[in-house]
């Protein structure tokens, strides 16, 4: 693995050959690879660590961030619905696609926990103890507690600065810890590759080619169906918006960065009619918060992490998969390994088993291409819908012929 571990090779790229000697070794070693599995269970028991102090520290800045919005507060209130309502439908769509083409089903995963019951007591959504909440793991409730929390300090004002500064750096501090922890992803991978190859076959990589089929063509829907369906009810012509949005959606493809877009995305909306008042403000929060593309990914992963486990989710565990997709992209998103962290949020949530994660880590980078360009396009929508909604957009400027 020292070979793969250069600095000459990006990150996705070691994945990949991680990936690719995982199943080598697992073809050849046939039974004998169960003995790399304790490998890949220590990746993973290290990426759950780290669940519940994502959710309660990554939630709070998420809430404490928007703590300026007050002076714009219908702008930011119907910013923030868009964006919720985008991602949730994204999630959605991706589900009921995964569930249609079977993804996953092809797996023979055999995991040890049993998917959580999820017919609960909502009083128990309010933990009485949070500590005790984050150490057994109830994700829900700390989520709750973390949104009040950031709320409570919100209105707090100046006097909670101090603390809001403190959130922001460790918020800093968790994720470079995860940074570090993700540089044993290789080993990880290779080893639960080689595990799942040995017993599975080929047909894993099959199912992986699943995967990011039903990815490509649900992230391809939200950008013609979804956001098509919601500029028609504004009452515009989708087609300009996807004709100027095309190169930013490639730039955004070949780069996987939405904030190295956001140049491009402002110089586009300006062409789409938005008024810079409003772009200048929904596109880097949007950058920030907005993750369409991932909840796109986290909906599809869920239902292959269920078919895998030979599990099936019901309706309340489904609407627990999008909540958390939803509330986790918005909490944890432009951070290095969000994909992966927020994965884990999202099981563990339903208690499907993370170690899901290293095996979709293997074209994570495939997916996440397709994702950005769908994110920075569910961005400069809600530009587009704020600002006619706000009378501050230009419908000639709209409707003009790129010449980009």
């Amino acid at each position: 693995m020292a070979i793969f571990a250069r600095k000459s090779l990006p990150p996705w790229l070691v994945i990949l050959l991680s990936m690719v000697s995982g199943v080598l070794a697992g073809l050849l070693l046939g039974q004998q690879a169960q003995w790399l599995k304790p490998l890949g269970d220590l990746f993973v028991a290290l990426i759950r660590m780290m669940v519940m102090p994502v959710i309660f520290v990554s939630l709070v800045c998420a809430v404490t961030a928007l703590n300026d919005l007050s002076r714009m507060r219908r702008i930011a209130v119907k910013t923030l619905l868009i964006y919720a309502l985008t991602m949730m439908l994204s999630a959605i769509l991706s589900m009921v696609l995964a569930e249609t083409f079977a993804i996953g089903k092809g797996l023979h995963y055999a995991h040890q926990s049993v998917v959580q019951d999820m017919a609960m007591d909502w009083s128990s959504l309010m933990p009485t103890n949070p500590v005790q909440a984050m150490a057994q793991g109830q994700v829900l409730p700390v989520m709750l507690f973390s949104l009040l929390f950031g709320l409570a300090i919100n209105l707090c004002g100046e006097a909670a600065r101090p603390v809001t500064h403190f959130f922001d750096a460790l918020n800093q501090v968790i994720f470079r810890l995860i940074s570090m922890l993700l540089r044993l992803a290789p080993l990880g991978v290779f080893a639960l590759m080689a595990w799942v190859t040995a017993n599975n076959g080929l047909g894993m990589l099959s199912q992986l080619a699943s995967l990011v089929g039903t990815l490509y063509l649900s992230c391809l829907l939200v950008l013609t169906v979804v956001y098509g369906g919601l500029l028609r009810l504004a009452g515009l012509n989708p087609l300009p918006f996807m004709n100027k949005m095309l190169p930013v959606q490639l730039f955004a493809f070949s780069t996987c960065s939405s904030n190295a877009a956001l140049p491009m995305t402002l110089d586009t909306a300006n062409r789409l009619g938005v008024r810079q008042t409003i772009s200048a403000f929904v596109l880097p929060l949007g950058s920030t918060i907005n993750m369409n593309g991932l909840a796109t990914y986290l909906g599809a992963v869920a239902i292959f992490a269920a078919n895998a486990a030979g599990v099936e989710l019901s309706l309340l565990q489904k609407l627990m998969v999008v909540l958390t997709t939803t509330l986790g992209a918005m909490g944890a998103a432009g951070v290095p390994g969000t994909g992966l962290v927020v994965m884990s949020l999202v099981l563990s949530s339903v208690g499907l088993p993370l170690e899901v994660i290293a095996i979709v880590a293997a074209v994570d980078r495939i997916i996440d291409m397709i994702n950005t360009s769908t994110n920075i396009s569910g961005d400069a929508l809600a530009a587009v819908l704020v600002a006619k909604s706000e009378g501050e957009f230009d419908d000639a400027r709209y409707a003009e012929v790129s010449r980009a």
